[in-house]
Order: C-alpha cells, then sequence, then structure tokens
C-alpha cells in the first residue's frame, strides 16, 4: 500500500513541475505579447496608404526578433497535447544550447 502511495505522490509531483514550468511559460509568453502592443498599427500603415519610416522599420525587425523567440512556445501551445510536450520541448532547446558553446 505505501507503495503505490509513493507512485501516486512521486506522479503528482511531475504534474505539479509541469504545470509550474506551463504557467512560468505562458507568463513568459503574455509578457512579451504584451510589449508588443504597438506592432498592429505600425502594420496597418501601409494598408492606410502610409509609408514606414527608417524608425518604423527597426522597430519592425525588433517586433520579428522578438516573434521568432516565441516561435518555439507559440507551436507546442497550438498543438493537440501541447501541455504534454513542453518537457520535449525544453529538452530539445537545451540541447541545442549546448552544441552552440564553442568547446573549452
Amino acid at each position: 500500500m505505501s507503495r503505490l502511495g509513493e507512485i501516486s505522490s512521486g506522479t503528482k509531483r511531475a504534474f505539479k513541475g509541469m504545470r509550474d514550468i506551463s504557467s512560468r511559460e505562458q507568463r513568459r509568453v503574455h509578457d512579451e505579447l504584451r510589449q508588443m502592443r504597438g506592432l498592429m498599427p505600425l502594420l496597418m500603415k501601409p494598408r492606410n496608404h502610409q509609408q514606414w519610416t527608417p524608425e518604423d522599420k527597426a522597430q519592425l525587425s525588433a517586433y520579428v526578433k522578438r516573434i521568432a523567440k516565441l516561435s518555439p512556445y507559440l507551436a507546442v501551445l497550438v498543438m493537440p497535447g501541447g501541455f504534454f510536450a513542453l518537457p520535449a520541448l525544453a529538452w530539445w532547446l537545451d540541447r541545442r544550447r549546448g552544441r552552440t558553446r564553442a568547446p573549452a
């Protein structure tokens, strides 16, 4: 009976850990999206027969870079079962980070 209690306790901790990771990453995505409030009016300028200034183009470039950093998270969140794919994504991103380091 105690073995069953240990398994369920371990499972509960694993799910709590996954839920904590998920909520942390959701906050990160929300914070990034909140900082991009001026993106839509900027994108609508050509449609409204206005030209982009060099400052607008620099700002668009910054927005695109921010979106590119979020793309792995957004892809996982829209996938069915994305909540369960987050640990695999974390492992993959960590593996990629390790590969880019120069040998010491």
